[in-house]
């Protein structure tokens, strides 16, 4: 039956690297983790960059790498911060697992085995508030025996990892990679249209619609360019980020104006962390852009 099983097991799980060596044009992070793996004494880290670069992969593999199968459950502990993001988690899950005494410290099976543990918080940016509080109230009560991975921004008191866009070509050669792993055989080339496609990217001219009717001054087209985008179901927070590359890239825009449009769409990343109604905000970033393209106000004034 294994083979079976293995047969069936998702690509996403059965390509994974499992060792942080094996993660992929990611050199600098790479190398400097390779180096901290080699002494087993890791700060805490923030890793942070765009969805499928190898966050969560890399810090499930340098958990592997030092304390192995046998004590991986007792000294990790995972958690997705975009589902358990209330206080109560930090309260009960969070410290629960931080109480618990480390044993004496013998290496199993050859692994370092550290003398702390490790929580994983992926998406640790949903959190509340209030749970962000909390959590740091223990990071500085624990910090002899907890490590703490932190997928997304949270916190300054971390070594930050910046994980790089994966290109086209880095894409394509990866999935030609796992097609001759299991055999398969493709018809045609793989196009961009078909990596961005499936891997949850808004095509750039959409987001490029959005950017020029900000730029044209009509807020009629904007509007009607924001309903599109939320009609066509793609997420506003993937909207944010690739407007932002946008706005980053032009060379016609000075960066007071670039720093404004920043402002607004950071302002509206929270918000929607935070549930807000997507259409109202991206409604809101492209008026703001619209206003700081053209040197309007950030408020308008009204006369009493």
């Amino acid at each position: 039956m294994a083979p079976v099983l293995q047969s069936f097991q998702p690509w996403v799980e059965k390509y994974r690297p499992k060792q942080v060596k094996d993660v992929a044009h990611q050199d600098e992070v790479v190398r400097v983790l390779t180096n901290t793996l080699e002494t087993a004494n890791c700060p805490h880290m923030l890793f942070y960059g765009p969805p499928g670069t190898g966050k969560t992969t890399t810090a499930l593999a340098i958990a592997h790498q030092l304390f192995g199968p046998e004590l991986y459950k007792s000294r990790v502990l995972e958690l997705n911060a975009s589902d358990d993001r209330g206080i109560n988690v930090v309260r009960t899950k969070i410290k629960d697992f931080a109480a618990v005494a480390i044993g004496s410290g013998q290496c199993a099976g050859g692994y370092p085995c550290p003398p702390f543990k490790i929580i994983i918080l992926d998406e640790a940016d949903s959190m509340t508030e209030d749970a962000q509080a909390c959590f740091f109230f223990f990071l500085g009560s624990h910090c002899r025996t907890l490590q703490f991975m932190i997928i997304e921004p949270l916190a300054s008191r971390c070594a930050k990892f910046r994980f790089k866009p994966l290109s086209e070509e880095i894409l394509s050669s990866r999935i030609l990679h796992i097609c001759d792993q299991d055999g398969l055989n493709l018809d045609s080339e793989i196009s961009s249209n078909d990596l961005i496609s499936v891997s949850g990217v808004i095509p750039r001219e959409v987001v490029e619609a959005l950017y020029a009717a900000c730029k044209s001054g009509n807020f009629d087209s904007a509007n009607k360019e924001v309903l599109n985008v939320i009609a066509e179901g793609y997420p506003v927070s993937q909207m944010i980020s690739q407007l932002f590359n946008v706005v980053v890239e032009a060379d016609d825009v000075p960066d007071e104006q670039k720093a404004r449009i920043c402002k607004s769409l950071a302002e509206a990343d929270k918000c929607l962390v935070d549930c807000a109604d997507e259409y109202l905000q991206l409604l809101d970033v492209a008026s703001n852009t619209m206003r700081a393209l053209h040197n309007m106000p950030q408020e308008f004034s009204f006369e009493t």
